[in-house]
């Protein structure tokens, strides 16, 4: 579903079981009528995962988004104190992205914090298709860091929705951090969930600088309404439970 187009770049609401790497471009040339259409990919989600995405018309949006995405990388990196603060880097990030998703906890007497950062290093390995937690760097091995609140939980302890951002883009990184934990997304049966279903993972907010313009987009969409409920609630910004 498109949002959002103008001649720069197109945000949408990927629909789980497209990629974002070949599905959504080509359903996009489709939709125009140009199979040569320009398509510039500038991030990602799991082909399982919903939600915001923005991708460039023209090499040159392409460009200028892909730099935003690498300048945020770098305030987070400093933030987190895995790089040395250099000149000239935005006193905020200027791409991110908001992704709610509820996961089920281990039991009813394992909580965890309202809000935090959690720090892994993980290793892909290719040939499993799956991503692992692991102790120490090692070649193959890249640190993920993300923040998280919760903001919302079942009246009984069993499930909560977490409001996370990313400060690193690894693979199936909010999936292997919060089961390695053991609290897996709700559906997610690849990390450890019991639960059958689609895997309750949203891009559910997206905010950016218009390349052409310079003006601040934001995007946001609310929480799926065919994620299992569990009691849990949630209100946006104007005060409304979706």
């Amino acid at each position: 579903m498109i949002l959002y187009e103008d001649t720069a770049l197109v945000v949408l609401d990927k629909p789980a079981g497209l990629s974002s790497e070949d599905g959504v471009p080509a359903a996009l040339r489709k939709l125009w009528g140009r199979p040569d259409a320009y398509v510039g990919v500038i991030h990602r989600l799991d082909t399982g995962v919903s939600g915001l995405m923005v991708y460039a018309k023209t090499p040159q949006a392409a460009a200028a988004l892909s730099r935003q995405v690498t300048q945020s990388q770098q305030v987070y990196a400093e933030q987190d104190g895995r790089i040395e603060p250099a000149a000239g880097t935005p006193d905020a990030p200027p791409f991110v992205e908001t992704i709610p998703r509820p996961h089920r906890r281990a039991g009813r007497t394992r909580s965890s914090p309202a809000e935090g950062v959690l720090r892994d290093y993980l290793f892909k390995d290719s040939r499993k298709g799956r991503v692992f937690p692991v102790s120490r760097p090692r070649k193959g091995v890249k640190e993920a860091v993300l923040e998280y609140r919760i903001s919302a939980s079942a009246p009984d302890g069993s499930a909560s929705l977490a409001d996370i951002t990313l400060h690193t883009g690894r693979t199936h990184q909010i999936r292997v951090q919060f089961a390695s934990r053991r609290h897996p997304l709700w559906g997610d049966g690849k990390y450890g969930s019991r639960i059958k279903g689609d895997i309750a993972l949203q891009s559910a907010r997206l905010r950016f600088i218009h390349p052409d313009t310079g003006e601040k987009m934001d995007f946001r969409l609310p929480v799926p309404g065919t994620w299992p409920a569990w009691g849990i609630r949630q209100e946006n910004d104007n005060g409304t439970t979706v």
